[in-house]
Parts: structure tokens; C-alpha cells; sequence
């Protein structure tokens, strides 16, 4: 869909049908180059992270299936076809009244949001509290999505991120943790000194700082730690280095596609609203490609095993997810600095925050997936997800306000 939505924002925005056919299409392959690049990351990921999961001998009772199960129960959630108009109508509205300059044509991550509300609604059993709850959440997403654009956009410095916002609920949640450890690491001496950024590692440590380098020894060692033989691990060091060097030449072929609208976006509407400024919404995929962020998410998936093993009380099971937690990351690095270090202590209490989570909404989250007719796998008692909106903080709390709210009328 997204070179048919860009070719005709183009031609809205008084592009010639060549330009406007050019952006689409630098946008379509773009987005493809980036989904094979990260399912050739995700591919060889998943076999090591279950294998890793295997060897500890884990056996708990709430299973994370995975983002893909998780956008599969949001959009076939009862509340779909409601939710989504509604979505489309309130960002039209907002956008008329100035409450938000996002225009959110992330429309496949609105299963993001359905997810949340098909939680509630499993959770209350109201059928009109959950939609309202979930265009709630929708319209204070926007708006954060507006306060966060000029710092995510000052801080990717590889990539023109102009006019661009990521109203993308599951890693918006995130960003008081990368604040939160940024502060306090600053003020520990010694600690606050450590600058683990890509630029400083590659300047340090030469051919062997350069993310290449990094994808190959965190490839490696996670091969290693998931028991392969030889030539297992040189496969997936090779194949999580050639992730690393492709991912980010990929997204500059996306954003190249972008600039095209964006400049004819901005310049009509400087025209039609002189004073006013908009945002185009877009996936945090754009961000997977910053080396910071792919090297903190490889160091996390040993870490979260080992939490799964040792928190006390914890009945979640990492498993699908576990290729997948650099998209975690993706809007608390501006936050830590992009420093390996820091972004690797917020990610760690991230995911003790969603195991406690989980292991408290496994019910809601399975009964959720039941209505969405998803049958749960045999051999798992309940289901949960790392990579989405239920299993935040603002999620467990936007459940608990909700059974409140249901229970107080």
C-alpha cells in the first residue's frame, strides 16, 4: 500500500506524476529492502534465541508469541472495524482543531493500538468502554508522537528525519526509562564519563568499532551461547554483520522516497497554512538501521533469558519476541545519548517492566487472542508479547483503569 499512499499524497501536494510515481516507488522498495533485511536478521535470530531458550531448560507458563500473533489478534479483533474509523476521524479532527500535527499513515500499526483495546475488552467485556478507551489512547499517542519529533529528529543524525514523527505507541512507552537512566547514570562519577556511542567505539577500536565488526562478535557469541557449531556461528555472524551494513543503505533508499513528499508537502502547506507545521507518521522500522540501537537489541535477547530465569514471581517465557527487542529501543536512544551502555541498563529494566507485565495480563491477553479466533498452540497455558502496546507500563495501567471505570458503572 504505501507507494499507492505516497503516490497519491504526491499528486494532493502538486507533484508532477513522475515525481509523485518516483517517491512511491523509492518508498515501496525501500520498505521492502528494509522487511528483507530485517526478516534475514529476524530468520537466523529466532532458531538461536529458542535455541538459547532450550538450553536453559526454561519451562513458564505465559509464552510470547511474538508481534506477528500480536498484530494478528489486533486487527481481528471485534472492535476493528469500529476503532479504525474512528482513528481516521479523530486524526482528521485533531488535525482541523491544531491539537496535533501528525497525519498517522502508519495505518498497519494500528494494530498497536486494536491490541490494547482487544485487551481491555477481554479484560471488561465492554464493547464501547474498550473503543473509547482505545481512541483515548490513540489521540494522547499523537500528541506525544508532536513533543518527542524535534528531539528523535535532532538525534538520528544519519538520517533526514525532517518533518517526520512516530506516533507508535510501543516504543513512545519506553521513553521514561531511556530518561530516567540517563539522568541517574549522570549523576554516578565514573559512569557518566563512559561514552559507548558508535562514533566513539569506531574511533577507539578502528575497522574494529564499525557496526560490521559489532554484528559479527554479538552474531557470534550468540551462536556460541546457543551451542552451534562452527559453521553455524560464522553463518549468523556474517548474516547479523551483512544486517547491519545493509539495513541503514536500505532506509536512506525509504527516506530519499519521503524527502520527495515531504518537500511538496511543505511547501503546499505553507501556502494553504502559513502558519502551521505538520508531521508525516511513520514506522520506527526507519530507526532499526542506527548501529546504537541493533547492537544494544543483540546484547539484550542473552539478558532477557537470564531474567527469565531468575526474577522472582516472573511466569514469562521470551520466545518469538527475543529477535525482534531492538525495536524497544528505537525511541529511548535520542533519550540515553546512543550510548550502548545506557540504552543496554533501560532496556534491562524494560524487560523486567513487560515480564511482570505479562505474567499479570497473560489471561486477558489469551482470552484476547481467543476472540480474534487464534487458537492458542498446544502445550502453552497462556500467551504474551514482548514488541507491543499491552505489555507496557501504559498498557497494564490503561487495563487497570479501565476494569475500575467498567466496574464503577
Amino acid at each position: 500500500m504505501m507507494p499507492i499512499i505516497f503516490f497519491f499524497v504526491g499528486m494532493i501536494f502538486r507533484l508532477k506524476v513522475s515525481q509523485a510515481f518516483k517517491a512511491g516507488m523509492l518508498v515501496g522498495i525501500g520498505f521492502t529492502g528494509v522487511s528483507l533485511v530485517i526478516n534475514l536478521l529476524l530468520d537466523n535470530l529466532g532458531p538461536a534465541s529458542k535455541q538459547m531458550v532450550s538450553n536453559m531448560g526454561l519451562h513458564l507458563t505465559v509464552v510470547d508469541t511474538g508481534w506477528p500473533t500480536a498484530s494478528t489478534i489486533g486487527w481481528g479483533s471485534p472492535l476493528m472495524p469500529v476503532a479504525v474509523v474512528g482513528f481516521l476521524a479523530l486524526n482528521t479532527i485533531l488535525l482541523i482543531t491544531k491539537v496535533t500535527k501528525t497525519v498517522d499513515i502508519d495505518i498497519f500499526n494500528y494494530w498497536i493500538f486494536l491490541l490494547l483495546g482487544a485487551n481491555v475488552y477481554a479484560a471488561t467485556h465492554n464493547f464501547w468502554l474498550s473503543i473509547i478507551s482505545t481512541w483515548v489512547i490513540f489521540a494522547l499517542t499523537l500528541i506525544v508522537a508532536d513533543l518527542t519529533a524535534p528531539i528523535i529528529q535532532k538525534q538520528y543524525k544519519s538520517i533526514d528525519l525532517e518533518g517526520i514523527s512516530f506516533p507508535h505507541l510501543t516504543c513512545l512507552a519506553w521513553i521514561p526509562f531511556g530518561i530516567a537512566t540517563n539522568w541517574i547514570i549522570e549523576k554516578i562519577p565514573g559512569l557518566n564519563k563512559v561514552q559507548l556511542d558508535p562514533e566513539k567505539i569506531q574511533k577507539r577500536f578502528g575497522v574494529f568499532g564499525e557496526p560490521m565488526t559489532l554484528g559479527f562478535l554479538l552474531g557470534a557469541a550468540i551462536a556460541a551461547l546457543a551451542r552451534y557449531d562452527v559453521p553455524k556461528i560464522l553463518t549468523l555472524a556474517v548474516n547479523i554483520a551483512a544486517a547491519m551494513v545493509l539495513l541503514p543503505k536500505m532506509i536512506d533508499i525509504l527516506v530519499s522516497g519521503l524527502r520527495i513528499v515531504r518537500d511538496a508537502v511543505e511547501k503546499q502547506m505553507k501556502k494553504w497554512f502559513p502558519n502551521r507545521k505538520f508531521y508525516i507518521g511513520m514506522d520506527t522500522a526507519l530507526l532499526i538501521g542506527e548501529p546504537s540501537v541493533l547492537a544494544t537489541g543483540l546484547i539484550l535477547i542473552p539478558i532477557a533469558i537470564v531474567l527469565a530465569f531468575i526474577l522472582p514471581g516472573n511466569k514469562v517465557l521470551p520466545f518469538v519476541d527475543l529477535a525482534s527487542l531492538m525495536f524497544l529501543l528505537a525511541l529511548i536512544t535520542p533519550f540515553a545519548k546512543r550510548n550502548i551502555l545506557r540504552m543496554t541498563i533501560a532496556g534491562t529494566l524494560i524487560l523486567i517492566c513487560i515480564m511482570y507485565v505479562g505474567t499479570d495480563i497473560g489471561v486477558f491477553y489469551t482470552n484476547a487472542a481467543r476472540m480474534s479466533k487464534i487458537a492458542v498452540p498446544k502445550g502453552i497455558q497462556y500467551m504474551t508479547n514482548f514488541i507491543g502496546s499491552a505489555t507496557t507500563w501504559i498498557g497494564w495501567v490503561w487495563i487497570k483503569v479501565c476494569q475500575l471505570i467498567n466496574a464503577a458503572f
